[in-house]
């Protein structure tokens, strides 16, 4: 089987809200499903073992989802995805709220938001699924929901090394085009044909990542 089928399953867009005792941060993930439709309802998370998110999950047993929208930034995606909050503080330049549990809530055009507790989690080799009662949240949905096809499509954003759908770059880079060029940090493609890549200016940032311009290279 071809790693790229699996693409044919369905995502969403999230942002994991963490807190490590000094400071509030977050992560992206595309793997978050409801399970049961109880009192309280359930979901399953999953996240790599090595996440600093997942350490601190492990000390708190508590952890927000926030629903990405289709109009949440990329430059969101980026900053919250692609960078450790172990070394940064990723939530300063991003609009956010922290509950009175410690954990953030990301505001920036996101759909809705839950407060989640772990009650059970299943090791998987590099990924823990955790299983958890959503205990709060948003009366209603605002916006529409962003799809990790979108994402992908729209946005030309790809997964970091640790997601559970990470590809390399050559397995999934559009070879039919030689005028494109793709970020070698996150992966995302820069192919517009109406605007030449060495038209862009010196200072020019990735909109997913937000690396400078001599980290893309030609494929």
């Amino acid at each position: 089987m071809k790693p790229l089928v699996l693409n044919s399953l369905s995502y969403g867009m999230y942002a994991i809200g963490v807190k490590d005792g000094k400071k509030p941060s977050a992560c992206i993930v595309n793997t978050v499903m409801q399970i049961a439709s109880s009192q309280p309802p359930l979901v399953t998370v999953s996240m790599n073992r090595s996440n600093y998110s997942n350490h601190c999950i492990e000390k708190s047993g508590i952890f927000t989802i926030s629903v990405l929208s289709e109009s949440t930034p990329g430059t969101v995606i980026g900053a919250l995805g692609f960078n450790s909050g172990e070394k940064i503080r990723k939530l300063d330049n991003i609009r956010h709220k922290v509950l009175i549990e410690g954990v953030p809530v990301i505001k920036e055009n996101t759909c809705c938001w839950f407060l989640c507790k772990v009650i059970d989690k299943v090791e998987t080799g590099t990924q823990v699924l955790y299983v958890a009662e959503i205990t709060a949240g948003s009366d209603e949905n605002v916006g529409t929901p962003m799809t990790y096809q979108y994402y992908r499509s729209q946005l030309k954003g790809s997964s970091p090394k640790n997601s559970p759908t990470y590809l390399p770059p050559e397995l999934t880079f559009d070879k039919s085009s030689g005028e494109s060029f793709v970020c070698s940090v996150c992966g995302y493609v820069y192919s517009d044909q109406s605007f030449g890549f060495e038209e862009l200016p010196t200072d020019w940032l990735c909109p997913v990542c937000k690396m400078p311009k001599n980290v893309f290279v030609r494929r």
